[in-house]
């Protein structure tokens, strides 16, 4: 079983910065492709940025050239680094993993960790 858990999502004036990251633990595990979601109240959950096991990023228009996504294979981490925060940016965070078992024997399978609250106010 692979588990996600999310850090750093804190109350952040407006351009202020964030670093969120996100740790995967378990055994038995390769991670392809992993992402930030978020989620605003009232709100579908988005996309925000995705990185993939070759270090291939895409993000969201809204936060490209604000955000950077980037992860450590050798440490199961991954982070998201958020610049020039904006009111429109608070939401709740979520890290996910696209895992795939050792071996292959078994079906890929989409990992979330539990959230991380990221408010931007004055």
């Amino acid at each position: 079983q692979v588990q996600l858990v999310e850090h750093g999502g804190d109350l952040v004036q407006p351009g202020g910065s964030l670093r969120l990251s996100c740790a995967a633990s378990g055994i038995m595990f390769n991670i392809r492709d992993m992402g930030w979601y978020r989620q605003a109240p009232g709100k579908q959950r988005e996309l925000v940025a995705r990185i993939s096991d070759y270090g291939i990023t895409n993000y969201t228009d809204s936060v490209r050239g604000r955000f950077t996504i980037s992860r450590d294979a050798a440490t199961n981490m991954m982070y998201l680094q958020m610049n020039s925060l904006k009111p429109d940016d608070t939401a709740v965070y979520y890290c996910n993993a696209n895992v795939l078992p050792v071996g292959g024997s078994l079906d890929s399978y989409a990992v979330w960790g539990q959230g991380t609250q990221v408010t931007v106010s004055s």
